[in-house]
This record gives C-alpha cells, sequence and structure tokens, in this order.
C-alpha cells in the first residue's frame, strides 16, 4: 500500500475550496474507493452522489484533474499520484455540496421535447412490421447511463450558460432516439431548430470524447438531426416547392 493526495473541493452552493486529504491507496481501486475511505476516516461530512460503483448509474460523475468522468471508472493507477489528484464537481451544473450538483435541468428539459408517438399498427395481429436495420439503429442511444458528462463538457452550457435556448447533447440523443425510431410519427424538427436549439451546436465532438459508453453522439445524433432542419428549413429547392405547392412552414 501506499499513500496518495486528494485535492477535493468542499463547500456548498458555489462558496468554498479545496481541502487535500491523505489516504492509503492500493492496487485496483478506483477514485470513488478512495473516496470513500476518505469519507469514513477523515471527512465523514463529504458530499457525493454514487450508487452502482458499476459505471451504470451515472451517479459519480465529477472532474478529476480538470477531466470530466466518473469517479467508479477512473482507476487511481491511470492517474499520476506522485502530485494531488483534483477532485471537483461538474463546472457546467450549480453546485449543491462538496462533489454533488443540481442536475435538474437535464430532467425539465427532457419534459418539454415530444413523447413516442407509434403509428398505427400494420399487421392484422395488432403488431407491425420493421427493418432490423431500423431498430439497430437506435440501439446506440439507449445505451445512454445520463451521466451528463456531455452536458458538463459541451461550450454552449459550460461557457455560455444557454440553458433556456439549448437543450445539450444528452438531450439530442433522446431525441435522437425519438425521431429515428421506426415507430413514431411525432415531428420534432421545428423544436429542434427553436427552443431546442442544435443550431447552437458547432460539432467540436467533446461531448463524444468524455461519454463512458462510447455513443457516437456528434455523428449518429447530432449531425442527422442537424440535417433535417436543414432539408426541412434551408434547402431552397425544398423551400421553392413548399411554396408552390402551398405547403410552406415557418
Amino acid at each position: 500500500m501506499a499513500e496518495a493526495t486528494f485535492r477535493i473541493w468542499r463547500g456548498e452552493k458555489g462558496s468554498g475550496g479545496f481541502r487535500d486529504y491523505r489516504t492509503e491507496v492500493g492496487p485496483g481501486m478506483v477514485v470513488l474507493d478512495a473516496i470513500h475511505e476518505i469519507q469514513a476516516t477523515q471527512a465523514n461530512d463529504l458530499a457525493v452522489r454514487w450508487n452502482c460503483k458499476a459505471g451504470k448509474c451515472g451517479s459519480c460523475s465529477a472532474e478529476i484533474n480538470g477531466s470530466p468522468r466518473l469517479m467508479c471508472m477512473t482507476r487511481l493507477s491511470t492517474l499520476p499520484l506522485d502530485k494531488p489528484v483534483t477532485l471537483e464537481p461538474m463546472r457546467t451544473f450549480p453546485p449543491v455540496k462538496d462533489l454533488v450538483t443540481d442536475v435538474s435541468f437535464n430532467y425539465r428539459a427532457k419534459k418539454k421535447i415530444k413523447p413516442f408517438q407509434p403509428r398505427k399498427p400494420d399487421r392484422p395481429d395488432g403488431t407491425w412490421t420493421i427493418a432490423q436495420q431500423d431498430v439497430e439503429r437506435v440501439q446506440e442511444f439507449h445505451k445512454c447511463i445520463e451521466c451528463f458528462l456531455c452536458q458538463d463538457v459541451c461550450h454552449v452550457l459550460r461557457e455560455h450558460h444557454l440553458y433556456e435556448q439549448f437543450i445539450g447533447p444528452r438531450l439530442f440523443v433522446y431525441t435522437a432516439a425519438l425521431e429515428m425510431h421506426p415507430l413514431d410519427t411525432a415531428d420534432r424538427v421545428p423544436e429542434l431548430r427553436g427552443p431546442d436549439g442544435i443550431g447552437f451546436c458547432n460539432i467540436t465532438k467533446c461531448c463524444t470524447k468524455v461519454c463512458p459508453e462510447e455513443i457516437h453522439i456528434t455523428d449518429n445524433a447530432i449531425i442527422p438531426l442537424k440535417e433535417r432542419v436543414v432539408d426541412r428549413f434551408y434547402d431552397p429547392v425544398k423551400r421553392l416547392f413548399r411554396v408552390f405547392s402551398g405547403s410552406a412552414r415557418r
């Protein structure tokens, strides 16, 4: 066993600072193990959100040495322990206490997205005929564990705080799962262009890089949704067709 220093943000509602804690670390340990050890022996009041400790609940998101990551999936062996390991809450969301942030924005934004609206069954027994490739296309999006690391690293939310004008990459993945579902009939393209603010995304792929489930957020969700908006509202040929056919949309 060896000792390592963990520089942890302590405070409430944005007011506070970093405190150093030294604790023993060993082979196979992850950052969350060290946090639990510090909680048990030195800081019983240290606030941290976690649940499964298996990288599937998305609860223990934090910034480790400046990078948004899951504490339960970050092995200490991958970090330079000769220097303090810095731990702080996700910067994009309002701080609550210590490493815990208020991520309720994501759930409020999710409620505004039109829900799944299936088409009528096309088979006598009340079921549907679906192509396998259409099913596989949306499976990737359902891997999301709602850790909100993609939201945390997105500069539109992190730096510009456009919470009322931009739903963020996590919610674009959710929208894509609905829009690309072979049975869904709802039209969410006007909302994508308007209140969802997909035009603010400049596809830097920072959200894709931090996704622990390796979802291709930018290439498979955001860009196809952007293409739908462009086809609907900005394609000159289609706009002329809608004008002359009397079906123009704003």
